[in-house]
């Protein structure tokens, strides 16, 4: 929290779509990359380019630091409500692409909380 509270102090925070890197404190992870994703307004208003820039910008900072592996959450599919069949497929999607032509990190996994969420990333992941 010290971490996140000294960026909000040196830059007055997070944009949509974009991420800073911290410790992880006492946390068992070496590093925490925090993205501020959209709110869901439709998809009318950006929010597949903003969500897409979470991960691209993620993934950014997990290559500078030479991360070994980033696990994320379905980003905006909590209280923002992004829907998330929509959303899985944009992470799916940038990580992918990301992937192919990046070297690190080497591992990305999905954390997801539900079946109907591991259910959608399966079906992504397979097919």
């Amino acid at each position: 929290m010290e971490a996140c509270r000294a960026i909000r102090a040196r830059q007055g925070g997070c944009k949509t779509g974009e991420a800073v890197i911290t410790t992880g404190g006492r946390l068992p992870a070496g590093h925490v990359i925090h993205t501020v994703g959209p709110v869901w307004n439709g998809g009318h208003k950006g929010e597949p380019e903003l969500l897409a820039n979470c991960y691209r910008n993620s993934l950014r900072l997990a290559e500078e630091n030479q991360l070994e592996s980033v696990a994320f959450p379905g980003i905006s599919t909590g209280i923002y409500g992004y829907p998330k069949p929509e959303a899985a497929a944009v992470a799916m999607r940038e990580v992918r692409q990301w992937l192919a032509s990046h070297e690190w990190p080497k591992t990305v996994i999905f954390m997801v909380f539900d079946e109907g969420n591991h259910r959608l990333y399966e079906e992504r992941l397979v097919g």
